[in-house]
């Protein structure tokens, strides 16, 4: 089959890689696509939002399945149009993507569902939000923008004061537009984050392999909130008991209660958990897979991926074999430019890419990067064009391997500003299973 995937990121590269893998997959393309997908297949210079043009080329060239990467077009509804169209598409309708499109409704939901998740109330004031803060007896909450901020739009905070901070910051000045003109305040919780994928047809849940993410800029979980500074797969905090009962509880109710709804969810349902002493808690769903948990997860999957998501697209997951996986771990580091996740430079030669190559079993899945024609001489350019410019990925025989080879990759690129987390897959090292 013709495949195309819709995005220009990191996951987006991911997908192509693996599609390609794919004994079912005879031709794959991507909409708009970056430097390093390019090498890959196709790109097509169309936005990922841009739905009528995008209609038109999967109509010209027979596409047999459109993959949607980012939020924003399941947000806008571009399944959808997709669909009236006569087209098969992988992602979610516009309203079970309101799941990610608007905390409020996603909470509202996990609610009647009876998922556990975080205490929450929503706010438009800026001066009852505080005022709530102030009168409750914890010092630390987290303040959320209601709408989609490029996974930006989280303030965790430790004080009443950063709270207040992060209220006037998104109420007050519009930090995130029009994302921020509702939040909610949410209590914090307390333990080890992790992400749950699955692939969803409206009835059959197909669980990925797990991942853990590391969300905050810098070593030791210090820093600023990012869309995530690498991965990697699997953890040992979630067992095969701890995926059970995700299912059971978290997952399972959440897809009927989307039914119930009228939203009946296909794609992949990503569940971002928080691991407290009360067992898991729902953070929030993301309705697409996440990245850089995407690296860290396909560099596993030894399975047709285009089997996996037509048959989501088609509602026949009960028919697939179960999944095959790599037993080995996997490792993703984020490179990212200077300044990120503020203000950053853009177009800084890439340096050292070919080299990163001949790293066995790692591969570079690029985010933000731009081709540049350069001169007869010099031939084409890689340049920087983004936050999270490379997701550098490896497998290795255990952890520890997996992440040697990731960080050696990362040893042979260079640009202006680039840089990255040195602990990434630490806390898979660090993690002292409970006594039983």
């Amino acid at each position: 089959m013709k495949v195309l995937v819709i995005g220009q990121g990191g996951r987006e590269h991911t997908l192509v890689w693996k599609l390609k893998q794919s004994p079912s997959v005879t031709e794959v393309y991507c909409a708009p696509g970056n430097a390093g997908i390019g090498l890959d297949c196709r790109n097509v210079d169309i936005q990922a939002t841009d739905i009528p043009r995008l209609i038109k080329f999967a109509q010209t060239e027979k596409i047999d399945l459109t993959v949607v990467g980012p939020e924003a077009p399941l947000v806008l509804g571009i399944v959808d149009e997709f669909l009236k169209a006569g087209l098969k598409i992988f992602g979610p309708t516009k309203k079970a993507a309101e799941l990610e499109g608007s905390k409020k409704f996603c909470k509202e939901l996990l609610k009647k569902a009876g998922v556990p998740t975080a205490d929450f109330r929503v706010f438009t004031n800026a001066a009852e939000a505080s005022a709530y803060v102030t009168e409750r007896e914890s010092e630390r909450f987290v303040i959320k923008a209601d709408g989609l901020c490029a996974g930006k739009g989280v303030s965790v905070c430790s004080s009443k004061e950063e709270a207040h901070d992060a209220i006037k910051r998104m109420l007050l000045n519009k930090e995130f537009g029009e994302a921020s003109q509702r939040i909610l305040v949410e209590e914090r919780l307390d333990g080890q984050e992790v992400s749950l994928l699955a692939i969803v047809d409206g009835q059959t849940i197909v669980p990925l392999e797990a991942a853990q993410d590391h969300k905050a800029a810098f070593d030791g979980d210090r820093g600023p909130n990012t869309g995530g500074m690498g991965a990697y797969s699997p953890t040992p905090l979630i067992t095969p008991e701890l995926v059970d009962f995700a299912i059971e509880k978290i997952l399972v109710p959440t897809v009927h209660a989307m039914k119930r709804e009228g939203r009946t969810f296909r794609g992949c349902l990503y569940a971002g958990l928080m691991l407290t002493h009360q067992g898991p808690k729902v953070l929030e769903y993301n309705v697409r897979l996440g990245d850089p948990e995407t690296q860290v997860i396909l560099m596993r999957l030894k399975s047709d991926l285009g089997l996996l998501l037509m048959a989501s697209a088609e509602g026949k997951l009960d028919e697939l074999e179960p999944l095959e996986w790599d037993p080995r771990p996997s490792v993703c580091v984020v490179m990212a430019s200077a300044g990120y996740p503020s203000d950053y430079e853009k177009g800084k030669p890439i340096r050292g890419l070919e080299d990163a190559a001949l790293v066995e079993d790692a591969k570079v899945f690029h985010a933000g990067t731009v081709s540049h024609p350069g001169t007869a001489q010099s031939g084409s350019q890689i340049l920087s064009d983004g936050g999270r410019v490379l997701g550098v990925t490896a497998l290795g025989n255990d952890l520890s391997h997996a992440k040697l080879r990731a960080y050696q990759a990362v040893k042979c690129i260079r640009w202006d500003g680039a840089w990255c987390r040195k602990d990434i897959s630490d806390k898979a090292q660090n993690f002292v299973p409970k006594a039983e």
